[in-house]
């Protein structure tokens, strides 16, 4: 366990020379200090004076009133049982037995508890304080395997299982910027695993357990961390760099290698085929996809590869739903399907694993070849004894969930695992399998993998050393594989998004953000947009996250097609072979096969953050990002069509069928980035589903009117000047979702009779931009095209030839 001093709350002032709130209180803070009778800091330095200050990142907020990157953390204070925040109170009637500890040289600190009775167990429930009248976010573990948000107002809307759990602290009326924030985030303090939750009495507590009976401590001192500061998503990156430097355990995403597949289209065989996946049917698959002008450069093989045996589902006997996760794997070879076992030559059927790779690959140029397999090899883990499985030592095990997990919602693929068990590779085995599982696909040409059903470990830790040791020594020989065999750091991680997983994570690059894609369930689509949106909050300062595949021919495929063009993520869908919309894929995916993925996690905009896109009847839902040159905006009517699980009490308010809401440039953060110098303040506003182009002050905002499952993109482009009287503003493809992920650069060239714009980007279509004025000529690729102007929004057209995959665009004036 992790120590530090046991302070009581009354006696505990941090950061006492540059709190605001406290510097203009002075003299009673100085008339409490004598007043007390104990002092004591946890954090000193060696002659006893207190660590403490404010930390500013580099940019601020700019003179013109633009709202920029700016993280302000102000430490915050636990004294006389509350617990505040520049002197704003979040917990109040902090029990005594609550430690905080703060964080040398950062505006951090950990909470923790002891046991009051001094008792060691291997799970314990402590109270941190009262919480109530506050907009907050939390961010909880719904099934085993995923997270859903929920947002409400006091603790007892805290729900179990709870990851991130952020606060807003509003300001003065109108002033938006003194509106704070407090996130709590329960970490892993040694053996030990946090989460927050509520209790009936609006009291935040947190739970640590260890998952082996024998794992046991009496305290947690360092169980939750917590921070603040005046922008939100600077806030969660700032925390978890702070996190990231203290553990060593995990890395920020921007440390990361990124797969190449992240750039191309794919394909996945799950929801086309399901188990029943083969040669024949991945062929059609990849053949109707090109043909149609949207070629596969990345597949993913799903489940229904792999040489297993499943005891509990025999021949001829009608099909018993939840035994296939009773399958065990036999080898770390492919199973029939996908390899020959006779000498009759069969064209459907590949001799191997290795010549159907090779095959597919030249046929249908793809670039990555990706196969499933599960962290414990297969759903049931391996079959004990098998000469292809026995030497990585597999037990027989019975998984046992968490008081926490069971209070929340059953999951069919984990009672099933209860009930037939599953075959757990012995962790001191764990490289072994892993590397000759990988050796042996590198072999056949497999590019990389998708790791399933990575939270099961914490479920089978007891006697193994607890949950938070065993995932420690399964992802570190996980990755440690994927490194030696796989250069493009080539996997997806899945089902795991627990803390166990996420802070042990230091070289995946991608991780699942959402339950599965449900095509046949019409009360899942909003919620899938919603819960990946949020959970980027999260889990997008480690990972890259997948929004998971889609049907392109749907009822909500344009949905799920925006959201993936906002989301910064790889886009592959599950098609039935034949079955694709190409008029939505055309949207997504250019003809070489490549996407227009945007640069971060797409995240919902700072005014959605506390409020239910979902359930509460009228608000949408914004999903803001950044491209090189320009942002983008998705929103998105979730209302009316789904409801979110884990509600004793279901309150949806019957939506609308068109609801309205605003788009600004400043619902896009960090867009500081893009505007440059020559900006004059305004932007260009292009609106995918209207085809319409605006003129729009940076601070200002426009009514959108959508109905259920409806949603529109608007490419949001900085206006700048480049010679007195031309302000131009590239848009991009105006023919794909995230137009502006076309454009790579611009630059300028203007002497005092002329001047020439040059953008730079790639993808066939239609290319757009804001021109104040209507340029003299135009070229692509140094040979001269015609051009339209249309005078009534300034939008400025050039037709992109089919072929091309790259452009240089020059605008003359």
């Amino acid at each position: 366990m992790l120590h530090s001093t046991v302070v009581s709350p009354k006696a505990l002032q941090l950061n006492l020379g540059f709190s605001s709130f406290l510097a203009t209180n002075q003299n009673q803070n100085q008339s409490r200090r004598r007043r007390r009778r104990r002092i004591i800091f946890c954090s000193q330095t060696r002659d006893g004076s207190v660590r403490g200050g404010v930390k500013t990142s580099t940019t601020s907020t700019s003179s013109n009133g633009w709202r920029q990157s700016m993280f302000v953390g102000t430490k915050p204070a636990l004294e006389d049982s509350i617990l505040s925040v520049s002197g704003k109170h979040v917990l109040t009637d902090v029990p005594p037995n609550v430690v905080f500890t703060p964080i040398p040289n950062s505006s951090a600190a950990f909470l923790g508890a002891t046991s009051q009775n001094a008792t060691s167990q291997s799970r314990h429930v402590f109270k941190l304080g009262v919480l109530r009248d506050v907009r907050l976010l939390s961010l909880f573990r719904f099934k085993l395997w995923w997270m859903i948000p929920r947002v409400g107002s006091t603790g007892s809307d805290i729900p179990v299982e709870t990851q991130l759990l952020l606060l807003e602290a509003k300001g003065e009326e109108g002033k938006e910027d003194t509106t704070s924030y407090i996130l709590f985030l329960p970490v892993l303090d040694g053996e030990f695993r946090s989460s927050l939750q509520g209790n009936t009495s609006n009291e935040l507590e947190f739970c640590v357990e260890s998952g082996d009976p024998a794992i046991v401590a009496s305290e947690s001192l360092k169980a939750v961390f917590v921070n603040c500061g005046n922008h939100p998503f600077d806030l969660v990156n700032e925390s978890m760099k702070t996190l990231a430097k203290h553990y060593g355990s995990f890395a920020l995403r921007e440390t990361k290698q990124m797969p190449g597949m992240l750039d191309c289209f794919g394909w996945c065989t799950w929801d086309a085929f399901y188990q029943g996946v083969n040669p024949k049917g991945i062929r059609d698959g990849l053949r109707s996809l090109s043909e149609g002008g949207t070629p596969a450069k990345f597949l993913i093989i799903d489940d229904g590869w792999q040489d297993t045996s499943n005891e509990f589902q025999k021949e001829g006997e009608p099909f018993v739903e939840g035994t296939q996760f009773g399958g065990r794997l036999n080898s770390i070879e492919e199973n029939n399907k996908f390899r020959s076992t006779t000498n009759v030559v069969d064209s459907d059927k590949p001799s191997g694993l290795k010549d159907f790779v090779s095959e597919i690959k030249n046929s249908f140029d793809l670039r990555y070849v990706y196969v499933w397999h599960a962290l414990l090899g297969y759903w049931g883990g391996l079959v004990p004894n098998a000469p292809g499985t026995k030497k990585y030592n597999p037990k027989f095990r019975y998984p046992v969930q968490s008081p926490g997990n069971l209070a929340n919602m059953r999951d069919g693929a984990m009672d099933s695992m209860e009930k037939y068990g599953v075959g757990v590779i012995d962790p001191a085995k764990a490289y072994q399998f892993y590397d000759d599982l990988h050796g042996y696909l590198v072999s056949q040409d497999v590019d990389g993998v998708k790791v399933d059903v990575q939270n099961i470990l914490e479920t089978v830790s007891a006697g193994l050393g607890g949950r938070v040791s065993l995932t420690r020594r399964f992802q570190q020989a996980l990755e440690k594989s994927i490194a030696t065999h796989f250069q493009d750091n080539s996997i997806i991680c899945c089902m795991g998004q627990s803390t166990d997983s996420i802070y042990h994570s230091k070289r995946s690059a991608i991780t699942r953000a959402s339950d599965d894609y449900y095509p046949k369930n019409p009360t899942t689509q909003t919620l899938h947009i919603a819960a990946v949106a949020f959970n980027s909050i999260f889990l997008g300062e480690v990972f890259v996250p997948d929004w998971d595949m889609f049907y392109s021919r749907h009822e909500a495929a344009e949905f799920h097609a925006a959201a993936r063009a906002v989301g910064g993520c790889g886009v592959y869908v599950s098609d039935k072979p034949g079955q694709h919309d190409f008029e939505i894929l055309k949207r997504l995916v250019l003809p070489d096969g490549t996407v227009l993925r945007a640069r971060y996690p797409g995240r919902p905009s700072r005014d959605c953050l506390f409020v239910d896109p979902v359930m509460d009847g009228k608000s949408l839902l914004k999903i803001w990002n950044l491209n090189k040159c320009n942002g983008v905006v998705g929103i998105f009517n979730c209302q009316g069509a789904g409801s979110w699980p884990c509600l004793e009490h279901i309150v949806q308010v019957k939506a609308s069928e068109e609801l309205s809401g605003k788009v600004s440039p400043a619902d896009i953060e960090y867009f500081e980035e893009v505007s440059g110098k020559l900006w004059t303040g305004d932007c260009a506003v292009y609106s995918f589903k209207q085809g319409y182009l605006s003129r729009l002050r940076k601070d200002k905002s426009f009514d959108v009117t959508l109905q259920i499952l409806q949603c529109d993109v608007f490419t949001v482009t900085p206006i700048k000047v480049y010679k007195q009287n031309i302000q131009f503003a590239p848009i991009g493809l105006l023919n794909m979702y995230n137009s502006g992920g076309a454009v790579d650069s611009i630059d300028f060239f203007s002497d005092a009779s002329s001047c020439v714009i040059h953008i730079k980007g790639r993808g066939a279509g239609s290319f757009g931009a804001y021109s104040s004025s209507k340029p003299k000529s135009c070229s692509v690729n140094s040979k001269d095209e015609g051009f339209e102007f249309r005078g009534d929004d300034n939008l400025l057209t050039v037709t992109i030839p089919a072929a091309t995959s790259s452009w240089n665009i020059s605008f003359s004036y």
